[in-house]
């Protein structure tokens, strides 16, 4: 029975890479439907993303091939079955728009997601998460209880077995410990063009300095706040008649169609992490 895969690597670069990986699938019977690499001269790292169809071995023997292969090449790799969705957790304040969206669009076959669950401070969304049948997980943040709060979302992370976590403006700053057990799968969205105006109410920043485009970046949390690698931004534009309130309405658009590409991509194995940026092959 033929199984479609996607493997993602990197590694230093060096002659004749491309040539290997396809000559390893070969060797394996895989049929290569789809592959883009990009070689960065700035950190001399080789990166290549190959979607593939193969019938002669199943996943976890193509795990250990790939093992031994890669260990000489210096790879860092993946391997990702198309047919598995990825097993989601949402974070969510009181902005609903991204949330909304997300879930519409997972629903709607948009999304190689499975959301397993949806986490909350607030409790403003328990009957939209009940709509979609997805759990709502209720947990209170203070300064006093932060720590408990962050404990318990992670033990639901945990239970649920996610791959991947999404702070649909979700308006708490994440702990530095939290942050590190969840790096390279927790995608947030933050309602400026980054690095402008990081941190809290960008676009009251934003309306102070006039500017003419206001945007919306997706990023990958980190303990740096809002300085994690960037996967997609947009903008849209603004002027001198607008109130706060019109850039906050008019931005909603644009986050949660930054977001959920974002979230599209990661979902489809196409962002790889390039120290402090990625490279996205879309």
């Amino acid at each position: 029975m033929t199984q479609a895969y996607i493997l993602t690597l990197s590694c230093p670069d060096r002659l004749g890479l491309v040539h290997a990986v396809s000559g390893f699938l070969l060797e394996r019977g895989g049929n290569i439907e789809e592959a883009a690499q990009y070689n960065d001269p700035a950190t001399g790292l080789f990166f290549m993303r190959v979607q593939f169809a193969c019938s002669q071995h199943d996943q976890a023997t193509l795990q250990t091939h790939l093992a031994q292969f890669a260990e000489p090449h210096q790879m860092r790799w993946s391997l990702h079955a198309t047919a598995q969705p990825v097993r989601t957790v949402l974070l969510v304040s009181k902005e609903g728009h991204c949330l909304n969206d997300l879930l519409f669009r997972w629903k709607s076959g948009l999304l190689p997601v499975d959301i397993r669950a949806i986490i909350s401070n607030h409790r403003d969304f328990y009957q939209l998460a009940a709509s979609y049948n997805v759990p709502f997980h209720h947990i209170p943040v203070t300064a006093a209880t932060k720590a408990q709060a962050e404990a318990r979302q992670y033990e639901i992370i945990q239970a649920e077995d996610a791959e991947l976590v999404i702070l649909a403006r979700y308006m708490q700053v994440l702990s530095n410990d939290l942050c590190t057990k969840l790096a390279g799968r927790a995608i947030n969205i933050h309602h400026s063009f980054l690095p402008s105006f990081k941190g809290a109410k960008p676009y009251y920043q934003a309306h102070d300095r006039g500017v003419k485009l206001i945007g919306a970046t997706a990023h990958y949390v980190t303990a740096d706040l809002d300085e994690g690698p960037i996967i997609e931004q947009d903008v849209t534009r603004a002027d001198h008649t607008d109130t706060v309130e019109d850039l906050t309405a008019r931005g909603r658009d644009t986050e949660s169609q930054v977001l959920a590409r974002a979230v599209k991509w990661h979902s489809e194995h196409r962002v790889l992490v390039n120290g402090h940026k990625t490279v996205v092959f879309r």
